[in-house]
């Protein structure tokens, strides 16, 4: 299914094709600040319909994970990165997509605190 997805302002939209039936809540130093609850697809399923100097991105740590987000209201909707066997993925904030009922999803805890 496709869904549309943005930042709170919409200055950073994107489509992004998908079943999102869980999504990931970890406990890393970034992810519990910023809430994210994410699930992820191949990066060709993601379509950014902003450009991509438009966005603002932020690496930390290894900076392995290139974190997304919109430099005008601060929301971080995606991040992308290179699994250790070479697939590149997305990671989707499916807060960020309006059409998601976050009610009705698995959540699954993932200590990235601890890594």
């Amino acid at each position: 299914m496709m869904y549309e997805g943005s930042c709170h302002c919409g200055d950073t939209a994107f489509e992004v094709e998908g079943e999102f039936s869980e999504a990931v809540e970890c406990n890393c130093s970034i992810c519990r600040r910023r809430g994210t609850l994410l699930a992820f697809v191949p990066r060709e399923k993601l379509v950014l319909k902003t450009p991509e100097e438009n966005l603002s991105r932020y690496e930390f740590n290894r900076h392995v994970i290139k974190h997304y987000f919109c430099p005008t209201c601060g929301v971080a909707p995606f991040a992308e990165a290179t699994t250790p066997d070479g697939k590149h993925m997305a990671a989707i904030n499916v807060r960020c997509l309006p059409a998601i009922d976050l009610d009705g999803l698995k959540i699954n805890r993932f200590n990235g605190k601890d890594i």
